[in-house]
């Protein structure tokens, strides 16, 4: 019963910290939200307005020179944007439908990058999608988890063979000593699980070096500039997908096949190297939040056990009936000192738990509380003192005289 009961609290206890870590994470997000809400409100909203005055002086100049109402100029634009939405553009764009174009689509489907330049108009195009994407997402998830995990296992396994490289450079170890069996060379990398730190670093580096490269290719090739295209990689690698900059759109290339090949394999490599990057700092997000709710039940700690201590003091407890007045002021003075200590100390002992282990009763501890306060303690015999139990003030002279009565009845 002790068992399922300490069971039991510890179980309610982590429940209730994974509560706390929820809760605190979900404030973050939203403050979070709030901030990057202020900072691109304040950075793209003068620009967005810019951007309508000079809209609507063109539309208004543009309806004085041909003599167009500005009624029916706007419901061509809306027929326009409806065709854009099917994939119509003014410039010549490779087909989305075909082939090729569909497999990029899908591919965007399953990274769950999800560009929105195509997207199936029909609606049994519709239906297969919702089904389509439900199994291609959750394999590919489990594919990008699959690759973190590989790459941890390289990592250990370099970190392992350098620090048995140096082994053996210093003669430590052998030259010869190998492992045999694919299985026990498994086994022997649980010990050498790399830092999560180290891990994020080894990601940011090799993000940054696919970014660097893919970059450097779409720039020529797009019409791009380099900060454009930078931005272009962190929005798909990232799975973010905004569609406003969407690589392999055009008719024709220079060294198609190459390109579109060298894009497949670019955001292949992103989107793993980011989606594991993602699941690492989640990793040091979680220890960051850990570390502020210890901060906090610690400050907390100290409180309630405060708040515990006044209000144990005044309890009734089935079975130890206490009056007030039974209590003499250095009892008193003992058991709020006595608990200060083991408050402290992270300790917390009853008085009674006290009384019992030590067999000593509440009016010889009063009484010889009261003697040694007073300055008369009892008088040890010879034989208490060279058995070196004499001495000390307070509780600690009540325990030496026990021990000393004890020894001499022995």
């Amino acid at each position: 019963m002790a068992c399922r009961g300490a069971c039991c609290c510890s179980s309610a206890g982590r429940l209730n910290a994974d509560n706390a870590r929820f809760l605190l994470l979900a404030v973050l997000i939203v403050l979070y939200m709030l901030c990057g809400a202020a900072v691109f409100s304040a950075i793209e909203l003068p620009t967005e307005r810019e951007a309508k005055e000079r809209w609507e002086e063109r539309l208004e100049n543009f309806t004085r020179r041909h003599n167009l109402s500005r009624a029916e100029l706007r419901h061509f634009l809306r027929e326009y944007e409806e065709a854009s939405v099917a994939g119509i553009r003014v410039d010549d764009i490779r087909p989305r439908w075909d082939f090729t174009g569909a497999f990029y689509f899908v591919g965007t489907v399953v990274s769950t990058i999800g560009f929105g330049m195509t997207t199936p108009a029909t609606v049994g195009g519709k239906i297969f999608l919702i089904f389509y994407g439900l199994i291609g997402c959750a394999g590919t998830i489990l594919f990008f988890n699959l690759f973190l995990e590989r790459l941890i296992t390289v990592i250990a396994y370099v970190m392992k063979s350098c620090h048995e490289r140096q082994l053996r450079r210093k003669g430590v170890l052998p030259h010869n000593s190998r492992r045999d069996s694919g299985t026990s060379e498994v086994d022997s990398l649980v010990g050498w699980k790399p830092s999560v730190y180290y891990v994020m670093l080894i990601l940011c580096v090799a993000s940054l070096i696919i970014s660097c490269c893919a970059s450097a290719m779409y720039t020529p090739i797009e019409g791009w500039s380099y900060f454009d295209s930078l931005y272009f990689c962190f929005v798909a690698f990232s799975t973010i997908g905004f569609g406003d900059l969407v690589s392999s759109q055009n008719v024709r290339y220079d060294s198609q096949g190459l390109y579109r090949f060298g894009n497949f394999v670019f955001i292949l490599m992103g989107v793993c190297c980011i989606y594991s990057l993602f699941n690492v700092i989640s990793i040091v997000i979680k220890q960051s939040i850990n570390w502020i709710l210890k901060k906090l039940a610690c400050k907390c700690c100290h409180r309630c056990q405060r708040r515990l201590f006044r209000s144990r003091r005044n309890v009734v407890m089935p079975g130890n009936v206490r009056s007030r007045r039974n209590i003499s002021i250095e009892t008193d003075a003992v058991n709020e000192s006595d608990t200060d200590g083991r408050r402290l100390s992270g300790e917390m002992i009853s008085m009674k738990d006290f009384l019992a282990s030590n067999k000593v009763s509440l009016a010889i501890m009063q009484k010889q509380l009261s003697e040694t306060a007073n300055g008369y303690p009892r008088q040890m015999s010879s034989n208490s003192k060279q058995n070196g139990f004499s001495g000390g003030v307070g509780a600690l002279a009540i325990m030496n005289n026990r021990l000393a009565e004890t020894s001499v009845d022995r």
